[in-house]
């Protein structure tokens, strides 16, 4: 799982690897290039005084590839990251981070829809777990589930709060079919009152 990880762009220099393209009077690359770097990588797309900026695409050796906005040779503005393991994040970027809103897509079919912040799931959003077909809607923090939030399984849902991905506090599972309801005080995922 690439959620954590970061592929940064290899810093590119006028006089290594080779390219073709536009340069401003400065002999810098300027406008629209190709350049392939020292280490195999290869970026095709805008230049602005000798580093990417506006829209290109930047294919890592290693199959992961990013299409998107750049600011200053870094991940700025909106672009889709594909991972080697073939996710991929759809969505905002911020110096090279995941932050704004976006979605991340998991081999096994979940994927992750909202806030970002740091390179993490933080803030508002909603994770389907494809398997299981239920889905948390909710806060986030440091990338787990962290706040108010609702676990909607299928047979039930949770509805409460939630510390470092576990229930925590007052909160109730809500059985629809049966109507019942089930209200506690939950610690680690444990009901220690009702």
């Amino acid at each position: 799982m690439s959620d954590n990880e970061s592929n940064d762009p290899e810093e590119e220099q006028n006089n290594i690897g080779s390219y073709e393209g536009e340069r401003n009077e400065k002999n810098e690359r300027h406008g629209y290039g190709r350049a392939i770097l020292p280490n195999g990588d290869t970026y095709e797309g805008s230049y602005k005084n000798g580093k990417r900026h506006n829209n290109g695409v930047y294919r890592f050796k290693n199959g992961a590839r990013y299409t998107g906005n750049w600011k200053d040779n870094v991940k700025h503005g909106v672009g889709t990251f594909i991972y080697p393991d073939g996710t991929k994040y759809e969505g905002d970027w911020v110096d090279n981070l995941r932050w704004g809103n976006g979605k991340y897509s998991y081999l096994n079919g979940d994927y992750y829809e909202g806030e970002w912040k740091n390179h993490k799931r933080n803030g508002l959003g909603c994770y389907y777990f494809v398997e299981s077909k239920s889905r948390y809607v909710g806060l986030w923090k440091d990338g787990q589930r962290d706040g108010h939030g609702e676990m909607i399984m299928e047979d039930c849902k949770y509805v409460g709060k939630y510390r470092s991905n576990k229930p925590y506090g007052e909160g109730k599972y809500i059985f629809e079919r049966i109507r019942c309801k089930q209200i506690g005080f939950y610690v680690d995922s444990f009901q220690v009152s009702s």
